[in-house]
């Protein structure tokens, strides 16, 4: 048996502490595994804060500006209460993709012991990862934000402080439907309301000055206006990726699948957890639906087809692929 290198481009950094083994840190015991997820991301915590911020002033100038003060009671309930609803969903979903890990890779896992356990079989490629130093499942990249290799990477997303990845695409995907319901449904009551004052005495439709209704209005209608078509736009870019088994990176680098695609429905209750069901749009329920067992956790190979410690310790020093062959 004999190891040749196999050309790599993706994530390689030649710097020479990433290239030692010595460097590599086992990965965490499963006691600490139940920690919180959280990237403690300045511009990322920012972006998430804002978006909390702008949801939260929406449903201020839904309520006071809009609903109210209406006369008809009726309308002020049902749509304060869609509304809203609409607006704590949007708001879990949020909560649950920035707080849920996405698929990390365990960190420090290129190990002599792991790649022993691993047993690869011949023709059999497996990528080190020269950043934090762990074995790249098929389909994962690194992430420079969280500074982990992360499973079906689609992308990194500031304003959910988190990778898009494996693990909470469901919930990203319903935080942008979410968004771009209530920025439907604001923009509509916008419409409305303009025509209602129109018709009365704009100091009677509006707890606040006339002038303060229009800017509040019309910052509430920017702001709806805008983030209908973001996320609308990114609601359809996950919903296609996740149809077609392809993810953001992927795509951009017209990447060719070495993978066996999980298309169209089957993909969707991959992606979201089982059959159809009410629980797809319910950011508080956790996915049951698990991808197949990669490569590396497959059966045990012939132990002609192992590799031996001098081989391993050859991989554990190189900073690009390796294709294990059989003589």
């Amino acid at each position: 048996m004999m190891i040749t290198p196999v050309h790599r481009f993706r994530d390689i950094e030649r710097k020479p502490e990433y290239l030692q083994p010595e460097k590599c840190v086992p990965p965490p015991s499963h006691a600490s595994l139940g920690t919180m997820w959280f990237i403690r991301d300045g511009c990322g915590i920012a972006c998430a804060v804002v978006t909390w911020m702008l949801v939260f002033y929406a449903d201020f100038v839904v309520l006071l500006v809009m609903l109210v003060p209406s006369r008809d009671y009726v309308y002020s309930v049902i749509n304060g209460t869609l509304f809203n609803t609409l607006a704590f969903l949007a708001l879990a979903s949020h909560f649950r993709a920035m707080l849920t890990d996405p698929g990390a890779v365990p960190k420090g896992n290129a190990t002599k012991e792991f790649i022993e356990s691993l047993q690869l079989k011949p023709g059999q490629v497996v990528y080190k990862c020269p950043k934090c130093c762990s074995i790249k499942p098929d389909r994962a990249h690194h992430c420079s934000v969280c500074k982990r290799c992360i499973r079906k990477m689609d992308h990194h997303c500031p304003w959910v402080n988190n990778c898009v990845g494996e693990n909470n695409q469901k919930y990203f995907v319903l935080f942008t439907m979410y968004i771009a319901l209530i920025s439907l449904h604001a923009l509509i009551m916008v419409g409305f309301h303009f025509l209602y004052c129109f018709e009365e005495d704009w100091t009677k439709c509006s707890s606040f000055s006339p002038p303060t209704t229009v800017i509040l209005l019309i910052l509430l209608c920017f702001e709806a206006l805008l983030f209908l078509i973001f996320t609308s736009v990114m609601f359809g870019t996950q919903v296609h990726s996740i149809c077609t088994d392809e993810t953001g990176i992927e795509r951009l680098k017209n990447q060719k699948p070495t993978w066996e695609k999980i298309s169209g429905w089957e993909g969707m209750k991959l992606a979201f957890g089982g059959a159809f069901s009410l629980g797809w749009f319910n950011p508080f329920s956790n996915l049951n639906c698990k991808s197949p067992v990669p490569a590396e956790a497959a059966a045990a190979a012939p132990a002609s087809a192992i590799m031996t410690q001098e081989e391993i310790e050859q991989f554990l020093s190189q900073d690009v692929a390796v294709q294990v062959l059989h003589e």
